[in-house]
């Protein structure tokens, strides 16, 4: 029997406060002092159509993606990975090809680190392909090969946090969880009026009590019904499509007004900037490549040899005859600016044409096209790069 209507009682979180005037139906105006936040069963009670309001909705408007369609723990698990901090779009060609090439728990705990990090290359965040791959081990070591329908043991395998738990949980097993996300997050700030920075804990532990007092049974549909208004719909950067949310009626911010202006947000901080100079060194028809130290940003993966700061075209030759390098170009490359989450790359490169190179670095490997294209895990920050300078 369905309880899409019905409220689960679950005790606030620690930090919330009496109920304040966003329970009761209005929306207080912004203030330099935080806002206490809503008492839980409060909003959950003005909130219990919440559930019977977002399923018909998902079920009938919800995308068709490939996770989606055969819903296995192993693909639901690869896809929650792999859309950490990653657009769906940008997933979706990645995810096929993973799952082609590693349709279950057995192949991915078995596949060198190599083929691991090509299947991977241009997705980001390589850090998470090794955590799937440390918990596909630990899969195989201590579940027999199967993903355990258990919330804590989800949250015990490597690389498994509180959310990807909770949508694997729901998602696959079906189980009474949910998952909060940015998404979510921003649905309930907006819904509630939250007068905090989503991003902070006690906001976080406001939004997980709350959507577990509103858990019907179809734990699966709701947890990416709620994701999916989120994507769609309650659009971040103050566009949400209100007119065609399901949720609208119930949405305190838009009530107020105040829905382009929340969820808030704390300043992020400036990212530092490193200048490098991309050499990539032709000789007879190889690329030259080095391993990135195996730790830290784009650990273990293979890049063209670089320097730090920006050096002409004199300089790059001056070094590369210092290798005993006899060069017969050096060509300039258009600069390329690379955001990761903390740091900005902005690169000059130089296609440098070798004849010769007698004592290049030990670390160097000379690798052609075919080898780059089906065996070295090159970072998307270098692709712009290597296209232009080696187009031949």
């Amino acid at each position: 029997m369905s309880r899409a209507g019905s409220v689960r009682q679950s005790p606030p979180p620690s930090a919330a406060a009496p109920e304040r005037a966003a329970a009761e139906g209005v929306c207080a105006s912004a203030q330099e002092a935080p806002a206490p936040l809503p008492e839980v069963a409060g909003e959950a009670t003005r909130l219990a159509s919440l559930a019977e309001r977002l399923l018909p909705w998902y079920r009938s408007s919800c995308r068709d993606l490939p996770w989606r369609r055969e819903p296995t723990p192993y693909r639901v698990l690869v896809s929650e990975l792999m859309l950490q901090q990653t657009r769906v779009e940008a997933v979706i060609p990645y995810f096929e090809r993973f799952v082609a090439a590693l349709p279950d728990f057995p192949s991915l705990a078995e596949v060198s680190e190599e083929r691991l990090m090509k299947l991977w290359q241009g997705l980001g965040y390589y850090s998470r392909a090794r955590n799937l791959k440390k918990a596909a081990e630990a899969v195989c070591r201590d579940h027999g090969g199967r993903l355990p329908a258990d919330l804590q043991a989800l949250r015990a395998l490597p690389g498994v946090g509180e959310y990807t738990a909770g949508a694997v949980a729901a998602i696959a097993f079906g189980l009474p969880a949910v998952a909060v996300d940015g998404n979510v997050l921003r649905v309930f700030s907006r819904l509630s009026c939250l007068e905090r920075e989503s991003d902070r804990p006690e906001v976080k532990r406001f939004v997980t009590a709350l959507a577990t007092a509103l858990l019907p049974d179809a734990s699966g549909d709701f947890a990416q019904g709620l994701m999916e208004l989120g994507a769609t719909v309650c659009l971040p950067n103050g566009a949400p499509l209100c007119d065609v949310c399901p949720l609208a009626s119930l949405c305190l911010a838009r009530a107020a007004g105040r829905e382009g202006e929340l969820p808030l947000r704390r300043a992020k901080k400036g990212r530092r900037v490193e200048r490098r100079t991309v050499l990539l060194c032709l000789l007879g028809g190889r690329l030259a490549l080095v391993r990135r130290p195996s730790r830290g940003l784009l650990a273990g993966l293979w890049e063209p040899p670089c320097l730090e700061g920006h050096e002409d075209a004199a300089s790059v030759r001056r070094r590369l005859e210092a290798l005993g390098g006899v060069v017969t170009g050096v060509t300039a490359l258009s600069p390329v600016r690379h955001v990761f989450t903390h740091v900005e790359w902005e690169m000059v490169g130089y296609l440098v044409e070798l004849s010769d190179c007698a004592a290049p670095p030990k670390e160097w490997v000379w690798v052609t096209k075919e080898a780059l294209a089906q065996e070295y895990a090159l970072p998307g920050a270098y692709e712009k790069l290597v296209a232009e300078g080696w187009r031949s």
